[in-house]
């Protein structure tokens, strides 16, 4: 979906593909047929934006075998779709039983993940459409927390600064300009958009920025117009923005509140709980560790790294941040210029809801996701943004 901003820009709005897992090129495929156009449709479009997810296999055989290359974009224009940024995030395996801390391997001290996302590089600019010359890619922010030393974040900006000389070459090849966002998350080296200000700052090129998913920046307490701001003074681009939200609990010691809670603590992903205190952030790296006794101070609001969609907040005594999102769109692209271009819904977590609240076919998750949609389409239309055909 495009949008026409005041300025005379385009803004693109696009939803995930990560909700529907697959791990090769066929299940890629199926995906664009099975999931994809029945959205479209449903919106009543002539083309829908998608934020493709392609695990290393799929990356793999696409950036290998022009062939294949050249029959995605195809089926891609035959179902009314487009694609003009990726996640980049998960390597594989995210649609296993249990995926937890294992969405962080590789990272980027590892050289299958600089591998990797030149793959996705070079599939993007392939893929872009013709009337479209800039693209983004989503990665991890740098890695897990807990095995990230010095030497490590030598070789991550080794990584990146590699990269960074491959989408300038890919540039000149191609005449499509790429950029890479690191996606800030709770437990990781980068947990919030202040973490990410050295390390780009260091790295210092413009096609390495920041990816702002505001169900992270949410769940860290941060302030949308503190945070972008600051990513603004510094001269951090923002190379894409994910629109989600986070599980808010206000009053987190009732014990109605807790049991609320118990419902989305679920075995596949993992859920960062994070507490503001009068001394700072406090925090678990998942939501059953929160619960468990006095592990996290329950005096003030919990806020769960659990993506909800953005139109069904959760029953009472729950709620999501869906405000956080609101102003942090406001700011993205509510001013003058926007800040970003790219705009992608990102709700992956549908089948971990709790089990009353999951699509049983479909059909329903279908019909979800174009409510997604169509709400960040009137969230953009009441910022002065036109849908374009």
């Amino acid at each position: 979906m495009r949008f026409r901003h005041p300025d005379g820009s385009t803004v693109h709005l696009a939803y995930c593909t990560n909700v529907h897992p697959a791990e090769t090129l066929d299940g890629v495929l199926a995906q664009l047929r099975d999931h994809c156009e029945p959205v479209r449709r449903r919106l009543g479009r002539d083309r829908l934006g998608i934020g493709l997810w392609l695990a290393r296999d799929a990356a793999h055989a696409l950036v290998t075998d022009p062939s294949a290359l050249r029959g995605l974009r195809t089926e891609l224009e035959h179902r009314g779709l487009e694609v003009v940024t990726l996640n980049g995030f998960p390597y594989e395996g995210f649609g296993a039983e249990e995926v937890k801390y294992r969405v962080y391997q590789p990272d980027w001290a590892d050289p299958e993940r600089l591998a990797h996302t030149t793959d996705l590089a070079r599939v993007l600019a392939q893929l872009l459409p013709d009337d479209v010359t800039e693209g983004s890619i989503s990665t991890l922010p740098l890695a897990w927390r807990t095995a990230y030393d010095q030497e490590r974040a030598t070789a991550a900006h080794t990584a990146l600064t590699t990269l960074a000389e491959r989408l300038d070459a890919l540039h000149e090849l191609t005449g499509r300009s790429l950029r890479i966002g690191l996606e800030p998350e709770p437990g990781c080296a980068v947990e919030t958009t202040r973490d990410a200000l050295a390390p780009l700052t260091a790295i210092g090129h413009d096609r390495i920025g920041i990816c702002v998913d505001t169900c992270h920046l949410a769940t860290s307490f941060e302030d949308p117009h503190t945070a972008l701001d600051a990513l603004a003074q510094a001269r951090v681009p923002i190379v894409k923005s994910q629109l989600s939200a986070a599980l808010h609990a206000e009053h987190p010691h009732l014990l109605e509140v807790r049991a609320a809670l118990a419902a989305f603590d679920e075995p596949r992903f993992l859920h960062q709980t994070r507490t503001l205190t009068a001394a700072g952030l406090r925090g678990t790296d998942d939501l059953g560790e929160a619960l468990a006794g006095d592990a996290l101070p329950d005096a003030s609001p919990w806020r769960a790294h659990f993506h909800v969609p953005l139109h069904a907040a959760p029953a009472a005594p729950l709620t999501s941040t869906l405000p956080v999102l609101r102003a942090a769109l406001t700011r993205l692209v509510g001013g003058p210029h926007p800040l970003t271009h790219h705009l992608e819904v990102e709700t992956y977590t549908w089948q971990a809801l709790p089990p009353e609240l999951r699509p049983r076919a479909r059909a329903q998750l279908a019909d979800g996701i174009a409510a997604e949609l169509t709400l960040a389409r009137d969230l953009l239309t009441d910022l002065g943004l036109k849908e374009l055909p």
